[in-house]
């Protein structure tokens, strides 16, 4: 049984910073892409980043850049997400992702077969 467990969500101020992590148990871990995605109230699930199997090749959306930061550690079979200078409009429910097949980044929905259950994340103004 593949199971994805986020933490780290919570309630923040605007231009603070959070980690968030997901724990990957019941598959291979260093062997898929990981993404995480988001969902703010009302709105569709949107991709954020990916990282590749090895975690060499990362990937961003343009709300992500040069603010957060993806990154895996293949010996913990742990991914994270370090978020900063984070905004209001950042508020969501983050989810993490592990792809069905492909081993570098991808960031169709479609592409991942795993998630987790989701971290809530809120951004005060």
């Amino acid at each position: 049984q593949v199971q994805l467990v986020e933490s780290g969500g919570g309630l923040v101020q605007a231009e603070g910073s959070l980690r968030l992590s997901c724990a990957v148990s019941g598959r291979t871990f260093n062997r898929y892409a990981m993404g995480w995605f988001r969902q703010a109230p009302g709105k569709e699930r949107e991709f954020v980043a990916v990282i590749n199997w090895t975690g060499t090749t990362t990937q961003y959306s343009e709300l992500a850049k040069g603010r957060f930061t993806i990154d895996r550690d293949n010996t913990k079979n742990t991914m994270y997400l370090q978020m900063n200078s984070l905004k209001p409009e950042d508020t969501g429910v983050y989810y993490c992702a592990q792809a069905q097949r492909a081993m570098g980044v991808v960031t169709a929905l479609d592409e991942y077969a795993y998630w987790g259950q989701g971290t809530q994340v809120t951004v005060s103004s």
